[in-house]
């Protein structure tokens, strides 16, 4: 499985955790919305879509089945995010 787009939706500047919201697109087939990009102990990370438990608790939507996927997904997030950020549309 391919990553082949992945679409900044939107940027948060200021203090809070959140900086981005992200859409990715895997082989110009399957679109996964609302991954998240966190900034939080001094490190980027990625927080996939989840849904709220009647008990408060989230539960990720959909997730990676594996740790090496995880890394190629966050990685490319990730640096998607920081072109964005560093080239702004006009």
């Amino acid at each position: 499985m391919q990553i082949t787009d992945i679409k900044i939706r939107k940027t948060f500047e200021g203090e809070g955790p959140m900086k981005a919201v992200v859409s990715v697109t895997f082989d110009d087939s399957l679109a996964l919305h609302d991954i998240k990009v966190i900034y939080a102990k001094e490190k980027h990370f990625i927080v996939m879509p989840s849904r709220k438990n009647a008990d408060g608790s989230y539960r990720d939507i959909v997730h990676p089945i594996n740790a090496a996927f995880r890394e190629e997904l966050e990685q490319a997030v990730i640096r998607a995010y920081f072109e964005a950020i560093e080239n702004p549309a006009v």
